[in-house]
């Protein structure tokens, strides 16, 4: 079944052209996502064209500027497409997330030339981006990445492997993360790397719990050359900050995602509830059956309230934006996941079958406790904050 879109809208008053954005996105999802979401997830296809189709009403940039074809919206705009992409397919909707994330990296970090040639083919997916940070021997601790770039006159020469990359081996242009200098944060920059390059290559497609419905490999790089005007920026030893700041962004979406997701396995169960008779009357009005309900409705209010508190305070851009993001994706994720297992639970045998596809939302909400940095790192991100301001009294 499919509930109003009004719970997504959150606790604020909006304007109209932001009611019609959050209305835009949720009725696109409803139409051209939700019907296909468990064919797509039993097949793992990845449904480019309708993520192009999603890319014409401007979800591809969502937060980038208008001046090289972005929508120019706010973050806040942006988690409340997320949430109603999400509740549509939560791997569908991630996956936009992460394209939009190096779209957005691009367009703030890039140089003018940089900016008008990627963000428009980025902005409408005639190019599909990748985020590729990770490594197969650094994961967490992503400063000790150990993919190199070695300039070579006029060009970079880089070798290494991203591990865990979504849309590898489909995706045009990865956003790559390789070490120039020395150790550290401050040796590391980033480039834009096209996926036909020589040396570029994909290793075999992942088999993961969840997220089948978009690619998950890794990328090896090969003594590939790459011009020093793909460097991102023009400048070495940025790319730390930009992969970091990329992610204040991609942790709110990420937990949109988790948020729709939730979302969409509380109506279901609710209405499974509500129409299922034991024991001489409706499920629903079994006060235990209220009370797990009332939980649930409890964790999602909540999570959408510091969601959107994260999204102010990254629009704003606030002191405290990274701890805000970290506090948001933590809490977010883990609380989401809790509830879609818990409208499981509430489905009884018919929730572990795939045809009612709380199972699929469970499966995809598993990853994002993981991914865009683990619930523990997002835990000493707001720890080494509390004990900066402490120190500082």
């Amino acid at each position: 079944m499919t509930a109003t879109f009004d719970h997504a809208l959150g606790p604020d008053a909006l304007d109209d052209d932001a009611r019609v954005i959050a209305e835009t996105a949720a009725a696109f999802a409803a139409k051209k996502i939700g019907p296909y979401a468990l064919d797509w997830d039993e097949k793992h296809h990845f449904p480019v064209d309708v993520l192009r189709e999603a890319a014409e009403l401007g979800m591809a940039a969502i937060y980038c500027s208008e001046d090289v074809g972005g929508s120019g919206l706010t973050r806040l705009d942006g988690v409340r497409i997320f949430e109603a992409l999400a509740h549509a397919d939560p791997a569908v909707g991630a996956f936009l997330s992460i394209h939009n994330m190096c779209t957005w990296m691009v367009d703030q970090y890039g140089t003018d030339e940089q900016r008008r040639t990627w963000v428009p083919r980025l902005a409408s997916m005639d190019a599909v981006a990748s985020y590729c940070l990770t490594e197969p021997g650094a994961g967490s601790d992503a400063a000790a990445l150990a993919t190199r770039a070695i300039r070579d006159g006029d060009e970079y020469v880089l070798t290494g492997a991203k591990q865990f990359i979504s849309g590898a081996g489909t995706s045009d242009m990865y956003v790559i993360m390789a070490r120039t200098g020395g150790d550290g944060p401050r040796g590391i920059s980033t480039f834009l790397v096209d996926r036909d390059a020589p040396g570029v290559s994909f290793g075999a497609q992942e088999r993961k719990m969840g997220w089948n419905a978009q690619p998950t490999a890794q990328v090896v790089l090969d003594d590939v050359r790459v011009s020093s005007s793909r460097l991102l920026g023009g400048k070495e030893g940025i790319g730390f900050g930009i992969a970091m700041n990329g992610l204040n962004g991609g942790r709110l979406n990420i937990a949109a995602s988790s948020l729709g997701g939730a979302q969409a396995a509380f109506d279901r169960a609710a209405a499974y509830v509500a129409s299922r008779e034991a024991f001489g009357g409706k499920l629903i009005d079994e006060p235990t059956i209220r009370f797990t309900l009332a939980d649930m409705a409890t964790s999602l209010h909540a999570s959408r309230l510091m969601l959107h508190d994260a999204a102010r305070a990254l629009d704003a851009g606030t002191p405290d934006k990274a701890e805000r993001c970290a506090m948001a994706k933590r809490f977010v994720t883990d609380a989401c996941y809790a509830v879609a297992d818990q409208a499981l639970q509430l489905h009884g045998g018919y929730g572990y079958l795939a045809e009612y596809g709380l199972e699929k939302i469970v499966r995809d909400l598993r990853v994002h406790r993981i991914l865009e940095g683990t619930n523990e790192i997002m835990r000493v991100v707001v720890g080494r904050s509390v004990a900066a301001r402490f120190a500082e009294a």
